[in-house]
């Protein structure tokens, strides 16, 4: 897990794919789109624009990946995300492998780290993460789940 913010985008140290990734999903303005799908470099780079309202930790299961990295970026409201170390996922459900997720209902020695507009968070495949979770009580969030190919990073 990776955290940052826009503002310090440039200097990060960031690998150059994820950097590309995140200027590629602000250029396609996300905060002007709909909740939905978009395509920035096929299925190798895309983002998911997503606006809901945040829930209680007990109301929401982790997810893990394996082909993709996320980089979830917070473009309106405040949300809390759990998260723990690769291999931390407990008591799993069956794997999607076409759509590269699988749930679990427990993160073992749970971490906790708070969003807020213009900060990102990287996650590595097998590292579980529950984004979504309330700050004191719900509210509504607009995001961006920028998916990068994790083999972009060997090229």
């Amino acid at each position: 897990m990776i955290l940052g913010t826009l503002s310090s985008l440039t200097s990060s140290g960031l690998p150059s794919a994820w950097v590309n990734a995140l200027t590629l999903a602000l250029s396609a303005r996300p905060q002007e789109k709909a909740p939905g799908r978009y395509a920035l470099q096929g299925d190798d780079v895309f983002m998911n624009v997503m606006q809901f309202a945040t829930q209680r930790p007990d109301q929401k299961k982790a997810e893990l990946h394996e082909q993709y990295i996320d980089i979830q970026l917070l473009l309106a409201g405040e949300e809390r995300i759990l998260f723990g170390t690769e291999g931390s996922a407990r008591e799993c459900e069956e794997k999607h492998v076409a759509e590269d997720y699988q749930l679990c209902c427990h993160i073992e020695e749970e971490q906790s780290l708070v969003l807020k507009p213009g900060m990102f968070v990287v996650f590595m495949p097998g590292e579980p993460h529950k984004p979504g979770c309330v700050v004191g009580t719900a509210g509504e969030i607009k995001k961006v789940v920028v998916k990068v190919r994790a083999s972009l990073l060997a090229a």
